[in-house]
Formats: structure tokens, C-alpha cells, sequence
């Protein structure tokens, strides 16, 4: 009885050991079509400094915008094979799940909801933000409260929709929503006088506020009203494109923990005897194997783009016009809340 016991026992961890194996083996739709396209789709936003906004010459630049290059340069080792689609808030997920695009780094809270009734998933979060609302500096508004039936600019499918009317119900303070597709309408709005307030995330205002003819005139209120982590979204049933997408993002932030720049990522792998660099690096091809990818797709990444913080200096730093300071948007060892899983 006992041996018959420990063969089925046997059989039955057999079997979902197998199992196991053959899902962690099971090839992805996405990478297969991404490939066979030889072109990555990354939907972006329509534009907003610092995140996504073509520059003088019509060349996409900002940190979605780099994520986009890196992954594409993770899969390919060519940042150039990839395709940006600009998306308005209220097209964003339905284009995603149409498979118009194949992965999205625009500007996107990770919420429970979106998470569980969209068919999508979000990856990692790559960027902490919160709600909050942009007037002119001579109206002489410090605080939210004081906007007693304000007209207040808003972006139709995005949460702070709903952060602004939960907020205003909460005071018992009555306001009027003007709602745009774009960003670009409420900001052409807002400067015209129809709206006398822009409520969204504090990053996106900054960067707003940095295009304006006169960014002067114009404050950020020091309030914020909500959480807003964006990440990547992906289509729900394709395993390994969620690992890939994950493990690049994470893979960036990781980079700037061990100090692995784009400057010094060649050296590094050829000279470094940490075993973790060894593993980011590809000198131990394990890491890439796991994802289906080349052993340096992290390598190419970083040698194409940077680590996060010369992602987020490049495009948001105190030197670019937005201007803004990392907080929490720096390493969990300086104080800010990004952090690397363990890449092992």
C-alpha cells in the first residue's frame, strides 16, 4: 500500500512538474507576431513633455517614448524597430485589446478595475505620481478648496475624472467639468479662459506647464488627491509577453542600482565579477533564456537607452524645462519608492 501510495504521489508531481514546464515553455502570440513584423507598436500619448512629444524635427521624445526604444531594442538590439501610436485616453485600452498595439507605456494608473474587468493586465509600475490641479498664479489659489464652483478642465477616460468629482463631493464644494479627448484641448481651453482650473497628474501638469508661452503665470497647487502609478499594459493570456515587458521595465531600474549606465554597460560586462551584473549583462545567458530572448537583451537595452535615472533626468530632470524632482520617483535607497525585484 505504502509503495502504491509514494507511485501515485510520484505520478501526480510528475505530472505537475510537466505541466509547469510546458507552460513556462509555451511560445508567445505577441513575440512571434512582434517578430515576425520586425517592428514593435508602442502606443504612447498624444503628447505631453517629458512623457511623450515630438520634437523639432517630428522625433518622439520622452520617458514612455525611451521605454518603448529600450524594449524594442531588448527583442531586436535596435532601438529604430518600433512604431509609436499615439492614443487619447479613451482609445488607449480598447486599441490595445484590439491588438492595434502590443504593449502600452502611456501614462497609465494601475488600477484594480482596469486590471480585472479590461482583459488587460498591467505589468510594473516605472512611475509614482498623484492628482492635482494647475490655475493661474494671479487668481492668488492656494488650495483646492477655496475653487467654490470652479470650471475645471478634464481628460475623458482617465481616473482623475473621478478623483476630481469624489474630491469636490467629499468638501461638499460644487464644481463644473469641461471633459476633452486630448490633452491639448484642455490646455488651449484653460488658456483661453474657458476652464479656470486643469486637473490631472502633477507630472503631466508640469510638463504642460513647461510648453505654456509663459509658464510663469501659471501654479501647480501643492495638494494631491490621489495615488497614480502608471505601467505598461499588456493583453491578458500571453504569459511570456507579460514576463518580457515585467522583467525590461524591472531591468532598467535594476541598471541604475548597480550603476550600469549607457556609458559604461560594455565595460562593465566585460570587467564586472558580480555575479548579478554577470546575470543583467548576459555574461550568464540564463536571465535571457527565461524570457525566449538573446542573452543580451537587457545589455542592448541599457546600451540603447540608459538606466531609469538617466531616463528620468533626460526627459523630467532639473535641467529639462519640466523640471521636476524625482521624490518618489527615485531609488528606494535615496529616499523614493522605485525598487528592482531580484533578478535571479
Amino acid at each position: 500500500m505504502l509503495g502504491r501510495g509514494l507511485a501515485a504521489m510520484l505520478a501526480v508531481l510528475g505530472a505537475t512538474i510537466g505541466g509547469a514546464l510546458a507552460q513556462s515553455t509555451t511560445p508567445s502570440p505577441t513575440l512571434d507576431a512582434v517578430r515576425a513584423r520586425g517592428m514593435l507598436n508602442c502606443g504612447i500619448h498624444t503628447g505631453v513633455a517629458g512623457f511623450a512629444l515630438p520634437d523639432s524635427r517630428g522625433v518622439w521624445q520622452g520617458l514612455d517614448v525611451d521605454l518603448c526604444r529600450g524594449l524594442a531594442a531588448a527583442i531586436f538590439n535596435d532601438p529604430s524597430k518600433v512604431r509609436f501610436i499615439p492614443l487619447s485616453s479613451s482609445t488607449r485600452f480598447t486599441a490595445l485589446g484590439s491588438g492595434e498595439i502590443d504593449v502600452l507605456f502611456r501614462t497609465s494608473t494601475q488600477t484594480m478595475l482596469r486590471d480585472t474587468t479590461l482583459g488587460l493586465r498591467h505589468v510594473t509600475t516605472y512611475f509614482y505620481d498623484g492628482h492635482g490641479f494647475m490655475v493661474r498664479a494671479n487668481l492668488g489659489v492656494t488650495r483646492v478648496r477655496d475653487m467654490a464652483d470652479a470650471t475645471i478642465c478634464l481628460i475623458q477616460g482617465t481616473t482623475n475624472e473621478q478623483v476630481t468629482a469624489d474630491y469636490f463631493r467629499s468638501v461638499n464644494v460644487r464644481f463644473q467639468p469641461v471633459v476633452f479627448e486630448r490633452t491639448d484641448q484642455a490646455v488651449a481651453a484653460l488658456q483661453a479662459g474657458r476652464c479656470d482650473s486643469f486637473g490631472t497628474d502633477a507630472s503631466q501638469l508640469a510638463g504642460v506647464r513647461s510648453a505654456m508661452p509663459n509658464p510663469r503665470e501659471w501654479t501647480i497647487l501643492p495638494e494631491r488627491f490621489s495615488k497614480e502609478p502608471y505601467g505598461a499594459y499588456v493583453r491578458r493570456g500571453d504569459d511570456n509577453w507579460f514576463d518580457i515587458v515585467r522583467w525590461y521595465t524591472t531591468a532598467v531600474i535594476e541598471a541604475e542600482e548597480q550603476g550600469i549606465t549607457r556609458a559604461n554597460a560594455e565595460e562593465m560586462r566585460r570587467t564586472s565579477t558580480n555575479p548579478n551584473t554577470r546575470r543583467l549583462l548576459g555574461v550568464t545567458p540564463e536571465l535571457g533564456q527565461s524570457l525566449k530572448l538573446d542573452p543580451l537583451w537587457a545589455y542592448n537595452a541599457i546600451r540603447a537607452i540608459g538606466n531609469y535615472g538617466e531616463l528620468y533626468e533626460r526627459h523630467m530632470g532639473e535641467s529639462t524645462p519640466v523640471a521636476l524632482p524625482r521624490g518618489p520617483n527615485n531609488l528606494h535607497t535615496n529616499g523614493g519608492l522605485l525598487y528592482a525585484l531580484p533578478m535571479r
